[in-house]
């Protein structure tokens, strides 16, 4: 099972994740998903864990539980979704991808530009 861990200090590595999530059974991968420039943590990891029953029982477990001084943040990952704006809707048929993009408001007005509900 893939487990989304959230909520962690920057400093919290993926070894210290193999040993919270170890005490409740087999963990075949951890991955703490650091920022491609900077290197720094993101606040985010997954954990995998073979065995669903081990991986019920370490979210219950340590959901909300302290480790660096944060409440982790523990359940089932979700599916990766499409990042590339493809599930954002349409704009007319024959039309550019993703709607207007001529800048303007969200509800399809042209005046303006920039940032909805900004004035200049």
């Amino acid at each position: 099972m893939n487990i989304y861990v959230g909520n962690l200090a920057k400093e919290t590595s993926a070894e210290e994740l193999t040993n919270e999530f170890a005490a409740f059974g087999k963990v075949s991968n951890v991955k703490v998903i650091k920022d491609m420039m900077s290197g720094e943590s993101k606040g985010f990891a997954f954990v995998d864990m073979p065995v669903d029953a081990e991986a019920e029982e370490a979210i219950k477990n340590l959901n909300a539980k302290e480790v660096n001084g944060r409440k982790l943040v523990v359940n089932v990952a979700r599916p990766k979704t499409d990042s590339h704006g493809n599930n954002r809707g349409g704009g007319r048929p024959g039309g550019r991808p993703g709607g207007n993009s001529r800048g303007g408001n969200f509800d399809g007005n042209r005046s303006g530009g920039g940032r909805p509900g900004f004035r200049r």
